[in-house]
């Protein structure tokens, strides 16, 4: 290896990384050049950016770190690819009754795809090493995707969609660290983001609305609808459908006596379909787009546990594949509210299979 790009978003995580690259440069002679991506421009007044890894205050600690580590820095802008890939597509997969993911599409066709792409290509790297918490094991010709060592930061959720010759041109410095490890090892470096605080909120959406993006995006400012219950009976009135996701129980305005939650949101008829917390759970579900790390599945039936949120438990399943690029899962017990556009991810122990999007339950 000669060359490795460090993609830098001007958080604690990804200057560590940057770091340890740095300092391992040093006895390797592998050049370590940092990138920061431009994903969108800066969204207003009102929007508190500080936060953001999108922001112009991340690009300054992110040339900061740089600066520090005495390593070359460039800005790649990505406005077009993540509009159409991320925010797009966040707003389409709302008017379709889903719930979207944009950190596992962000990870999917801007990290992985086109960073790794210019990467490798414009820069002359041989691979990118980003602040992820997950670890990658070479293992009879083959890469295996492992959780990372910290349970409580590992981030495999969104890394399914991977491929074998993406894995082979990636590095995951932080995989066998802990994130008060990775605090520590910034602030004896003395990084200027030692102790800058995670953003929780999606980077692109004002106040954490996304309904402003969807009228911005789409135009769709929410036409009032029917709130039916499992029956078809009509129990109250929604502000829009696609303001409302499965699972969702608060600001629902209807008042039955019970706690209930959003079950199904019906864009063609402009409903949405409350229930009860057992309505709303399910042990069978149907998820598409579906990928294996390995480039196949482990059989037409198998055996794995598989995580529908990020911060969801792991549940036993038996998947059992559809057509060429469905697959079906029936789990031991059942898992809360399975939302159309989320992620299915499998795992067999700490090895991630793969996953697909869960299409309907």
């Amino acid at each position: 290896m000669r060359r490795i790009v460090a993609a830098m978003s001007g958080g604690v995580d990804s200057s560590v990384a940057a770091a340890m690259l740095a300092e391992e440069a040093r006895d390797t002679g592998v050049e370590v050049i940092g990138v920061w991506m431009r994903t969108h421009a800066d969204l207003g007044e009102g929007y508190e950016l500080k936060r953001s890894c999108c922001s112009p205050d991340a690009l300054d600690d992110a040339r900061r770190v740089a600066q520090l580590l005495d390593i070359p820095f460039f800005v790649l802008n990505l406005e077009r690819e993540f509009g159409l890939h991320v925010i797009d597509a966040f707003a389409d997969a709302y008017l379709a009754g889903a719930t979207p993911n944009p950190c596992q599409a962000c990870n999917q066709y801007i990290k992985f795809d086109e960073l790794l792409r210019r990467g490798l290509a414009a820069y002359g790297a041989d691979a990118v090493a980003t602040g992820h918490y997950a670890r990658l094991e070479h293992d009879g010709g083959r890469w295996r995707l492992l959780r990372a060592a910290d349970a409580n930061k590992d981030q495999t959720y969104f890394l399914w969609v991977l491929s074998q010759e993406q894995l082979s041109h990636t590095r995951f410095p932080l995989g066998e660290l802990t994130k008060p490890e990775v605090r520590d090892r910034a602030e004896a470096l003395a990084l200027p983001t030692a102790r800058k605080p995670e953003s929780q909120e999606i980077c692109f959406v004002p106040l954490g609305d996304y309904r402003t993006l969807l009228e911005e995006r789409r135009g769709y400012a929410g036409e009032p609808g029917a709130i039916v219950d499992a029956d078809g009976m009509r129990v109250g009135t929604h502000s829009g459908y696609a303001h409302y996701t499965v699972g969702q129980r608060h600001g629902l305005g209807v008042a039955l006596g019970e706690a209930v939650y959003v079950r199904e949101v019906r864009p063609e008829r402009n409903e949405v379909v409350i229930g009860s917390r057992d309505e709303v759970a399910a042990s069978t579900f149907v998820a598409d787009a579906r990928s294996f790390i390995a480039g196949q599945p482990p059989a037409e039936r198998f055996d794995a546990s598989v995580r529908i949120r990020h911060r969801a438990p792991d549940v036993a399943c038996e998947v059992t594949l559809i057509g060429h690029d469905r697959f079906a899962v029936e789990t031991a017990e059942p898992v809360w509210a399975p939302a159309p556009g989320q992620a299915a991810v499998l795992y067999d122990g700490n090895e991630c299979l793969g996953g697909g999007r869960i299409a309907r339950a």
